[in-house]
């Protein structure tokens, strides 16, 4: 969800009520509940969050936009990121000289670049941050952690 103050990003699993909200101004990010979110915010799907870059017009949220399921460990989607979509943080880019537009077109020309190449893979339920040698040996408390935490 978008709003002009927030980027609010809702998770799809059942019973989540949680809601990332990253607020465009400070870059604070902070959990709150689906209530939170205003009704006018501008809805969408995305299929996760790559990461966020700070270029010369300011900060940016990098989401994907597009997903294709390439296999399965353990019987776990593994997903390959197809496509992606780079937004601002700022409404404007008035604060910006023409030489700085012109930077910053660049620099987001490069990133899609970037994105564009092949090999952004991701798995919802299983840590693909690790060899399963190392996997296997790991503590059961490091085992029972969340992706997150890993």
């Amino acid at each position: 969800h978008i709003t002009p103050e927030k980027f609010y990003v809702e998770a799809c699993d059942d019973g989540a009520d949680d809601v990332l909200a990253i607020d465009r101004v400070s870059t604070e990010v902070t959990l709150t509940v689906k209530k939170d979110v205003p009704p006018s915010a501008v809805t969408r799907p995305i299929f996760g969050v790559l990461g966020t870059i700070r270029l010369v017009a300011g900060t940016y949220l990098i989401v994907i936009t597009k997903k294709k399921k390439v296999g399965e460990i353990f019987s776990h989607a593994i997903w390959k990121a197809t496509d992606f979509d780079i937004l601002s943080y700022k409404k404007t880019m008035l604060h910006l000289t023409d030489i700085q537009l012109q930077d910053n077109k660049v620099f987001l020309s490069m990133l899609n670049h970037v994105l564009s190449v092949d090999g952004f893979y991701f798995s919802t339920t299983y840590d693909l941050t690790h060899t399963l040698q190392r996997l296997a040996n790991t503590s059961p408390e490091f085992q029972e952690m969340s992706l997150l935490e890993r």
